[in-house]
């Protein structure tokens, strides 16, 4: 399970190290892809076939599913963790997700979410000024 809100750099070669506390749930490698909201998701291999499967049943017949799941499988790419716990971030990847030299990435329980530093900032202070209204919302799901 991934938790937890950290600030790292992306150096010269598109490299971003992951938190030490993350590497271990990795270490067979990884799938990065276009995350929602403009951000990157990183899931294990593993949480990745779960979540292809999903996308594999997803209706033809539906514009909004064959986009979605084009989104998110042709934007995939496996990624390996140096030694150093390093991934290398994809240009088309860093393009779309508009990442700079500081990023956050965020644990969010089977995946890992990299953000640009600003764009998660602006991204925070709007989710934090409707959190009441969005909890009101969670109680209808149970929550």
């Amino acid at each position: 399970m991934f938790l937890g809100e950290y600030s790292h750099n992306i150096d010269d070669k598109n490299r971003l190290a992951i938190p030490a506390k993350f590497r271990p749930e990795l270490k067979d490698g990884a799938v990065i892809t276009r995350g929602l909201d403009n951000c990157l998701f990183l899931f294990t291999k593993k949480d990745w076939r779960i979540l292809a499967e999903k996308l594999a049943q997803l209706p033809l017949s539906q514009a909004n599913a064959r986009s979605f799941a084009r989104m998110m499988l042709m934007g995939a790419m496996e990624v390996g963790v140096d030694k150093l716990g390093r991934i290398l971030i994809p240009d088309y990847l860093k393009k779309f997700a508009e990442l700079k030299k500081q990023v956050v990435i965020g644990g969010v329980l089977n995946r890992i979410e990299i953000w640009d530093e600003n764009k998660w900032q602006n991204y925070k202070n709007k989710a934090e000024e409707k959190a009441e209204e969005v909890a009101e919302g969670m109680r209808e799901l149970g929550i």
